[in-house]
């Protein structure tokens, strides 16, 4: 049976109607709100609210929840074979780290029964065989080849389909995934928010419009065509944990600290209470940042030393790695902690390019604090940890920890009294720093290396070449602390 209408996800105890049907005065949790999604299936009837309460939950990132709903739906309907399709989804993470090769593995397993199962409307089969070409060749096929294959085949179902929503928010995000870091242009984001803008101005409780909205306006050229999205999708789906922190990847790139403050503040408590640990950590690292920009130091030191007693972090995982390793390096180097930040430490199993922001930290610290020659060692694990990743071919992450080679060394060349080839390193690393966006995962730079050049320059006498290169830093990154204060400091010292 092919279902057309509606299905609203404002759901009290969901699907637990006898659960609910105690007496009318009995404590019942809060309704679960993931906004609404309508994707007509061929799966029984029975089980159509259940898959598109699981596609609500794909849209809005909550993955391990939105696969345990497609497997419900399968073991519910075993012909339905779309749900398998929506399993596989949940294991790929488009705008995240690429899958690791057992989650590949099932989701190849889960394409192949949705096909065996030879059910579903050509619609059906077109979501399944453009899935297909992600995972399929997953041992063999690099992930950047696959996502390029995704999106060629998402963008054809798009075409055959032209009237299908949700072909067109996927062949929108498969375009986000796929947007060359480098390209400034921001070309591959334009074609999304040109799909995704009339659908949302249609269907404006549609989790995933207002969602990729947001992500395909988190630049600073183009954050604030992404400020009504982001004002809405915590309304739209506040039971969704990463609903409540998407906003302040707007916010923080108008520098909106405040709302970035409540959005993260809302999200770490649902992620908490769900048991998402990477998500609950993901806000937090926002959360300092934003704390760190508005002066709210003791407010972000809690922060920090509620992550201290975490305890089993897993490193390895880079959203976690990430988060984890970063709030300290925040916390010591955006209050100018120089010896604090040059006895941190990089969390056991952290990736190549994660721990390298903690020997920059190291490096950074030890020259800023009076013992260059300290740097010595960190900015060797920093070349290391290039080699590392350019073995691997990870091109965009050597790139960005070759920009933090670039400041360690300016740091300790300046220390060293070497300021003019100090300064012509900070300016290779601000240079090539801007030439490509931050991922999704990060709020920014520890501190952004056009700032760090203005405030070499500042320290150097040279008030006027420094206030350029701060206007030029809060031009990428408004509002930041740190270089409003040089501003502020390079107008008085020019005078």
């Amino acid at each position: 049976m092919t279902r057309n209408h509606p299905t609203s996800l404002l759901l009290a105890c969901a699907f637990a109607a006898s659960a609910c049907a105690h007496d009318e005065h009995a404590s019942h949790p809060a309704p679960e709100v993931l906004g609404s999604v309508t994707f007509a299936t061929t799966c029984a009837a029975r089980v159509q609210p259940r898959f598109e309460r699981a596609l609500a939950l794909l849209h809005s990132f909550a993955y391990d929840e939105a696969r345990k709903g497609f497997g419900e739906v399968a073991a519910a309907d075993p012909g339905c074979a779309i749900a398998h399709w929506g399993a596989a989804m949940s294991l790929y993470h488009p705008l995240w780290e690429a899958p690791p090769v057992a989650d590949l593995a099932t989701g190849f397993a889960e394409l192949e029964q949705a096909h065996q199962s030879g059910t579903g409307s050509p619609r059906e089969r077109a979501f399944i065989d453009a899935a297909m070409t992600y995972f399929k060749d997953y041992d063999r096929s690099p992930p950047a080849a696959r996502a390029k294959a995704y999106e060629q085949a998402m963008g054809d179902v798009a075409t055959r389909f032209p009237d299908d929503v949700e072909a067109q928010i996927f062949h929108a995000l498969a375009l986000l995934a796929t947007a060359p870091p480098t390209d400034r242009t921001h070309a591959n984001q334009k074609r999304a928010g040109d799909i995704l803008e009339p659908l949302y101005r249609r269907y404006p409780q549609h989790p995933g419009l207002a969602h990729y909205l947001i992500h395909a306006y988190d630049s600073s050229d183009l954050a604030p065509r992404g400020l009504a999205a982001a004002r809405a999708y915590a309304k739209i789906a506040p039971s969704a944990p990463h609903a409540l922190h998407m906003p302040s990847h707007i916010f923080t790139r108008l520098g909106y600290w405040e709302d970035s403050v409540a959005s993260n503040l809302a999200a770490r408590k649902a992620a908490h209470a769900a048991g998402g640990v990477g998500e609950e950590l993901h806000a937090m690292d926002y959360l300092t940042y934003a704390y760190l920009q508005l002066g709210r130091d003791a407010d972000a030191k809690r922060v920090v030393d509620d992550l201290a007693v975490m305890r089993n972090l897993r490193a390895g995982d880079f959203k976690i790695g990430y988060a984890a390793n970063v709030m300290p390096v925040r916390y010591a180097i955006e209050r100018r902690q120089w010896a604090n930040a040059s006895t941190l430490q990089p969390l056991p199993d952290s990736q190549a390019h994660v721990a390298a922001i903690v020997y920059w930290a190291r490096a950074v610290g030890a020259a800023r604090s009076g013992h260059p020659k300290n740097a010595d060692a960190d900015i060797a694990n920093i070349e290391a940890s290039i080699a590392r990743l350019d073995a691997d071919g990870n091109t965009y992450w050597a790139a960005q920890t070759r920009v933090l080679a670039d400041s360690a060394r300016g740091w300790q060349m300046f220390a060293n009294g070497d300021t003019e080839p100090a300064i012509q390193h900070l300016r290779a690393a601000a240079d090539a720093e801007d030439a490509a966006e931050k991922l999704p995962v990060t709020p920014g730079p520890i501190v952004p290396a056009r700032e760090q050049l203005g405030e070499m320059l500042l320290e150097a006498g040279r008030a006027n070449d420094a206030l350029g290169e701060f206007r030029s830093a809060l031009t990428a990154a408004p509002g930041r602390r740190g270089a409003l204060a040089g501003t502020a400091r390079a107008k008085a010292a020019g005078k």
